[in-house]
């Protein structure tokens, strides 16, 4: 049977290496450029109707528009947000656009560690440290065993997280607008007023954004933290930096945030940072950033690499196409 061909944009060195290993087990052709999906690079997609794109680049109208013109009728995103595409927009064009899962044992071992982290108060620890000041923290640390974590969104990560969460002995709220799995499910103001710890695993859609708006921020315990690994937008970041700057809150450790798109994932290092939002947080001795890294691990790349291959391989064989599967 002819084999299948795909194109992938955005791929690193690392991703083309595991491409280039598992696509023939599948019988597919890939076409591999580390250029992001644009206008400029929709010609590199001619000849297949499938693509797999990275999620660290917004995907315009134009370029689906582009990219339907030229024949793609699917693009497999490697990630499991949809959020850097425009939907609506890729349906109207004819494009069906499909995530990927990965282990969410990443993201949860992830999570846990920002959550020890900010409880010890690390980046004041390490601070001092390299400044060779030996000294303890004038704020001991707290234990998780005494406190009560609320996590938001229990799909496959939440479910990772709270797993974790038991072998510690802590209370575990939990809030989905879906339960999906055994807990202890509160409406969500409630988990807001009644947890120690606010971890958020939701997918960001419209009715996501802000969800931890400024009035819940106002109701959180006196000296909560609120941990994200899921998408900045489902904070109010400005609320949370009012909240942080006055006290009100202990701390916060954050693997994404708003407007991390052009900061993330580069080197800034002789540049300025023109986020306002970022340089506050910086400056906060309570408050971990990482830049959208919780997912980067050497097992979930196999399984985004994979399962995006197997994403576009099931659509082709759904709409007509014979395809090899190994």
């Amino acid at each position: 049977m002819p084999a299948v061909g795909i194109t992938i944009y955005s791929c690193g060195p690392d991703e083309a290496a595991l491409f280039r290993e598992l696509a023939p087990r599948y019988g597919v052709v890939p076409t591999i450029t580390e250029a992001a999906v644009s206008e400029d690079s929709v010609d590199l997609a001619v000849g297949n109707r499938c693509i797999s794109v990275g999620h660290k680049t917004r995907i315009t109208c134009e370029t689906l528009l582009a990219l339907s013109k030229a024949g793609v009728t699917y693009i497999s995103t490697r990630s499991i947000g949809f959020n850097h595409i425009d939907l609506e927009y890729a349906e109207k064009v004819g494009i069906t656009v499909g995530n990927v899962n990965y282990s969410p044992d990443s993201v949860a071992d992830y999570t846990l560690m920002l959550m020890l982290m900010s409880m010890r108060h690390i980046k004041a620890v390490i601070r001092r440290v390299e400044i060779h000041d030996y000294r303890l923290n004038d704020v001991r640390g707290k234990e998780l065993r005494d406190l009560t974590v609320g996590v938001v969104g229990t799909g496959r990560i939440g479910a990772a997280v709270m797993a974790r969460l038991q072998g510690f002995g802590c209370r575990v709220l939990a809030y989905d607008s879906v339960p999906s799995t055994p807990a202890n499910y509160v409406s969500l103001d409630e988990l807001i007023q009644e947890s120690d710890i606010v971890t958020l695993h939701t997918p960001l859609t419209p009715e996501t954004r802000h969800m931890l708006n400024r009035e819940r921020i106002e109701r959180m315990r006196e000296g909560a933290f609120v941990i994200n690994t899921g998408r900045g937008p489902l904070i109010d970041t400005y609320a949370l930096a009012d909240a942080l700057e006055s006290g009100a809150l202990g701390g916060a450790a954050l693997d994404v945030l708003e407007g991390e798109e052009g900061i993330f994932y580069a080197d800034c290092s002789n540049k300025p940072i023109e986020s306002e939002l970022l340089l506050r947080l910086h400056k906060l001795p309570n408050v971990l950033i990482s830049p959208h890294t919780a997912y980067y691990t050497d097992h979930a790349l196999s399984d985004t690499v994979e399962n995006s291959i197997t994403n576009c391989l099931k659509f082709e064989s759904e709409n007509g196409e014979p395809v090899w599967t190994g």
